[in-house]
């Protein structure tokens, strides 16, 4: 009768040069023998992104985030578009870019940053009737809309960036609007901050004369003996200490492949894996976007691939089959998705599915299986999830 089931497994605490591989499956197997549950083929195991990185040692220090900022802007004046509000994944990056240069021009959107973070409550803005075409310096955007508090951790980040900005010895200018081009006249050097906007960002900002990098390009290539990501740079690093980085991790696909192959040879089974970081889902309260990772899942197995092709039940049973009900209307369905097309897109009786990709789908799953504290379940199980009724 069991659907899906998410399993947190706990693992040991992971260190720089541990085998992650070899760590997840011995935990794996501990898991089913103390848990009494069997690994079944196209099981899917898959692993936070966090604990792959700190295999790899994928660190990065302030003073190496420093050395590539300032080797790719100089050392005077770098103006910031849209930084994610965020005390673990932007401070310390922040920090390092205060360190590297004189003056650090802050171009913020508002209401929110790109993925929800309001940066103060919502009904300021509405009480005030806010154009979010307007351009603002601080002291008018104060004027209009009063001094900005987030309201959930009630952080003032216009205060908490500024102390960091100031900390390291540079100068800081806040501007406040929802067009990126209102950082042009101000800042020759530009570095766009945000993350699933970037490349639009990136080329509107583009012109003779200006410099402009995003995130992605800090920390492509190792400083110093430093971690890195050549495809994300410091996309998707959050805070490790008050001088240092986690990085996203890379070549994540070894991993993947590693432990399917390992449980292939010694159990004969043949599982799906991939490493997932935030999963793709928005709090309805709060309107927060979980997703401040670049990707979902930066690597996974092949049948991890594609989209699921699925009815909708409900709409069977209030439509195709009406007049059937008890096991008449059972054995209808179960024919019927044994039946069902290999593409249903567009077809009504698929709609109201989820047309997410898997990684999309189960990277949300294993994200709030998991969570972000101390739950130390850094591997997920997942069974029945390619599962159907008529199964």
């Amino acid at each position: 009768m069991a659907g899906v089931i998410s399993r947190g497994i706990q693992g040991p605490i992971i260190r720089e040069g541990d085998d992650i591989v070899d760590l997840v499956v011995k935990s794996v197997y501990a898991s089913e023998k103390e848990d009494g549950y069997s690994l079944k083929d196209r099981d899917i195991i898959a692993v936070t992104e966090s604990v792959v990185a700190r295999a790899q040692g994928n660190y990065v220090s302030v003073d190496q985030v420093a050395q590539d900022i300032r080797a790719k802007f100089g050392s005077e004046k770098l103006g910031l578009v849209y930084p994610i509000l965020s005390r673990n994944r932007f401070s310390v990056t922040l920090k390092a870019i205060a360190r590297a240069v004189k003056e650090v021009v802050v171009l913020f959107s508002y209401p929110n940053d790109e993925v929800g973070n309001p940066l103060m409550a919502r009904s300021a803005y509405l009480k005030h009737k806010y154009d979010d075409a307007g351009s603002y310096n601080e002291a008018d955007f104060i004027a209009a809309f009063g001094s900005p508090v987030h309201p959930f951790t009630g952080v003032n980040y216009l205060d908490f960036y500024r102390e960091v900005i100031q900390s390291e010895g540079a100068k800081a200018t806040f501007l406040f609007s929802n067009d990126c081009r209102a950082i042009a006249p101000v800042c020759d050097k530009i570095l766009c901050c945000d993350i699933h906007t970037r490349q639009e960002t990136r080329d509107t900002l583009s012109a003779p004369g200006k410099t402009v990098y995003t995130l992605a390009d800090i920390l492509s290539a190792p400083v110093d003996g430093s971690g890195y990501h050549d495809a994300y740079g410091l996309l998707g690093s959050n805070k490790a200490t008050e001088e240092k980085l986690k990085l996203f991790p890379r070549d994540c696909q070894r991993v993947v492949d590693g432990i399917q192959q390992r449980i292939q040879q010694e159990r004969g089974l043949h599982v799906e894996v991939m490493v997932y970081g935030d999963g793709a889902f928005k709090d309805p309260v709060g309107g927060i976007w979980e997703l401040a990772d670049p990707v979902v899942s930066p690597a996974y197995t092949e049948g991890l691939s594609g989209r699921p092709n699925e009815l909708k039940l409900k709409y069977l049973a209030d439509n195709d089959f009406a007049d059937l009900s008890g096991d008449a209307l059972k054995k209808a369905i179960r024919q019927e998705i044994q039946d069902k097309d290999a593409d249903l897109v567009g077809d009504m009786s698929s709609e109201g599915t989820t047309p997410r990709q898997y990684t999309d789908l189960l990277g949300s799953l294993c994200d709030l299986t998991s969570g972000s504290g101390d739950k130390g379940t850094p591997f997920i199980v997942i069974q029945n999830y390619f599962k159907n009724y008529a199964e």
